[in-house]
């Protein structure tokens, strides 16, 4: 008999495999990043069909076999609907799961990873927040949790508030990171730190990230 076990997680992207089956990707509070067969989750009526698509945070019960986890059950807390309905938002949104895809591993500890996608997708539905800001310092935060953050970049010159910025979003914790707004010179700034950051660390081009590009 199958063994069945239960994580807490975010999917990270859904595909269609063969007629009506979904492979999903789930960052997970327990055990990493995992890939997870939906059996029949495209069908119409399937109790599956609407919790395993990209955003969806809950709980899945799995079952463990021997190369590959099936999902029996679902507890979705939060859909995060509004990304859906605004394709602006959508793209950020897609962005930061794209981001997590790349940084993450299977059986590694990604709690904090996990809990800092989660309060950015909250974030960007946050009207008093700039969805750039939110970007940033996703960004920013999510390079200093893989422990590459190598300090503000040499040779420039930054504004004092920049840097108070920048060291705020190092060394504070995912659950008061997105209490702060900053000027339009400190986000440019910003916005020139991340672009760094993103050439020297990141060898992957996101999609989502190059339709942003386009949509400025």
């Amino acid at each position: 008999m199958q063994e069945q076990v239960s994580v807490t997680g975010i999917i990270l992207k859904a595909e269609p495999v063969r007629e009506y089956d979904r492979r999903v990707v789930i960052l997970t509070r327990e055990r990493g990043k995992i890939a997870a067969f939906a059996r029949g989750a495209r069908k119409q009526g399937s109790r599956l069909l609407a919790s395993t698509n990209p955003f969806c945070f809950g709980r899945f019960v799995l079952y463990e076999g021997r190369s590959s986890y099936n999902i029996a059950e679902t507890v979705i807390s939060n859909y995060f609907e509004e990304l859906r309905t605004d394709y602006e938002l959508a793209c950020f949104g897609m962005y930061f799961l794209e981001v997590m895809d790349y940084y993450t591993r299977e059986n590694s500890d990604e709690k904090e990873m996990l809990k800092l996608l989660y309060q950015s997708l909250r974030a960007l539905l946050h009207k008093g927040l700039a969805n750039e800001l939110v970007q940033y310092i996703f960004e920013i935060k999510a390079l200093s949790l893989n422990g590459e953050y190598p300090g503000p970049p040499g040779g420039e010159m930054f504004l004092d508030s920049t840097l108070y910025a920048l060291s705020y979003i190092v060394n504070t914790g995912v659950e008061k990171l997105y209490t702060f707004t900053v000027t339009e010179k400190v986000l440019t700034e910003l916005s020139h730190i991340a672009e760094i950051y993103r050439k020297r660390f990141v060898d992957k081009k996101f999609k989502s990230l190059e339709i942003l590009r386009e949509m400025k």
